[in-house]
């Protein structure tokens, strides 16, 4: 009886509980909310071009030097190699001012490439890095690399290789058919950068089953346009690269979004004027975000706690520069570290040999404006065993900056030009004008929003173990 009891209650409570509902838990937003897009299919655009950016910046960002080496006549396996330190027509992203580079690219789609490395001599030595489409490193080239400073030929395989490996090289398997490389020829003390340019045309480049003659350029006097470009074109570089390379398993999704804004392998790059226009705002809108998060980073960037000076060579979790996971690919960092730089070492090096970092701020914090005028205290024992470097980059496009001067920045191979302090160190400046008599110590930013960026290169331990701690930038 009692049993029969409690079924009854429990169906007449389920019968009053399912006849009061009128709607199910869930299934559509709350009352209060409304759709705020006016054109789904343009904000279906806008949202696949954003993410499409960042996840690409890597890519694109490498590309750029496919399109130069084009423009200025280059080819696959030819070696553009500078005869002098680059200037302000070598539109690079944060180049140096102090070293001669070597550049150049191929496409293993036509057969494995050996590279032929020189080895140190008593003039110089080369120091860089080769990448795949990913601009992640296949392989450092020099000392710090795979041929020990001994040199030797490195042969690149294309990634659906299956031949038989010949022997006497130095075998690097490419995950991408288009690679790149990028040296440095650093002269040793005595030597000229005559010599350096010299010791890097005794390297060799070829197919190896077409082992022609190297091709040599000489882009020092040429505009060598390899900056991205932030408009519709970010995404024909996109279709350039994307629709030629292998697909990796991890990056699936994002091929359908760039389908969707019609970059597909075997259909021309035409986009319409609604994707063209959702483009450039997506790109435009990932711009000013890496531009915002350079100016305002999360504090743990910081190379000192209480100074204003980001670290440039931060890795990812596991020590390398790919930032992908087993569980993840953190798209934000990896856009944020290659947005401003190129060419990073296949891992971090510890203790590093050398020590990057540049500040977008001043002492107070404030975005460093170049209608101003700024200096920056040089303490007389820096921790280096090479040199320092101070250089300005347009903090807008991150390179160098046109100016009537071709001055970039100031190392300590000009101390002896240098005003010094009483304490025997040097103060910089940088601004719009020299200060009277200073001018040897000034760098001009033309009034352009400017990033200041210290290097030291054979960095002491002093400064890898931050028991040295630079001065900030401050208005002078």
């Amino acid at each position: 009886m009692r049993l029969a009891k409690l079924l009854l209650s429990s169906v007449v409570a389920f019968s009053l509980l399912h006849s009061s509902a009128t709607e199910p838990l869930g299934g559509k937003p709350p009352k209060n909310m409304k759709s705020s897009i006016k054109d789904y299919d343009y904000h279906l655009k806008y949202i696949y071009a954003y993410q499409s950016a960042m996840w690409a910046m890597p890519a694109v960002s490498i590309y750029g030097f496919r399109r130069a080496t084009k423009a200025i006549g280059g080819d696959d396996n030819v070696i553009l190699a500078w005869s002098d330190v680059a200037h302000a027509n070598s539109e690079l992203l944060t180049a140096n001012n102090n070293t001669p580079y070597i550049l150049s690219m191929t496409n293993l789609k036509k057969g494995p490439v050996v590279v032929e490395i020189p080895p140190v001599s008593d003039k110089a030595l080369l120091y860089g890095q080769i990448v795949d489409h990913w601009q992640y490193a296949i392989a450092d080239v020099g000392p710090i690399g795979l041929d020990k400073g001994k040199g030797g030929k490195y042969l690149l395989l294309p990634p659906d290789f299956k031949g038989e490996i010949p022997k006497g090289y130095i075998i690097l398997h490419s995950p991408s058919y288009e690679v790149y490389f990028a040296f440095r020829s650093i002269k040793k003390p005595g030597a000229t950068f005559k010599d350096a340019y010299a010791y890097a045309k005794t390297m060799k480049m070829y197919y190896l089953n077409d082992p022609k003659p190297t091709k040599f350029i000489d882009p020092s006097k040429k505009r060598f346009a390899t900056l991205p470009q932030y408009d519709e074109n970010f995404f024909k570089d996109m279709y350039e690269i994307f629709t030629t390379e292998p697909v990796k398993e991890q990056d699936k999704i994002m091929m359908g979004y760039l389908k969707y804004l019609g970059i597909e392998k075997g259909k021309p790059f035409n986009p319409d004027a609604k994707t063209k226009k959702a483009m450039r705002q997506a790109v435009a809108d990932f711009y000013y975000t890496m531009q915002h998060q350079l100016t305002y980073p999360k504090k743990e960037i910081y190379y000192w706690k209480n100074r204003h000076w980001q670290d440039v060579l931060t890795p990812d979790k596991n020590g390398n520069f790919s930032f992908v996971y087993d569980e993840s690919i953190d798209l934000q960092k990896r856009a944020n570290r290659y947005f401003f730089a190129t060419y990073y070492p296949r891992s971090y090096y510890s203790p590093p040999a050398n020590i990057y970092m540049f500040t977008m701020t001043d002492n107070k914090g404030k975005p460093i404006d170049g209608k101003k005028m700024y200096k920056l205290k040089i303490p007389k024992d820096m921790p280096v065993k090479q040199f320092w470097s101070l250089i300005l980059y347009d903090a807008d496009t991150w390179a160098f900056i046109y100016n009537p001067y071709d001055k970039y920045g100031i190392s300590s191979f000009e101390l002896d030009k240098l005003k010094k302090d009483a304490d025997g160190g040097v103060t910089l400046y940088f601004g719009p004008k020299p200060p009277k008599g200073l001018e040897s110590n000034w760098i001009p930013t033309e009034r352009k929003r400017v990033a200041p960026a210290l290097r030291f290169y054979g960095a002491k331990k002093e400064v890898i173990e931050k028991t040295f701690v630079m001065p900030d930038v401050e208005i002078y």
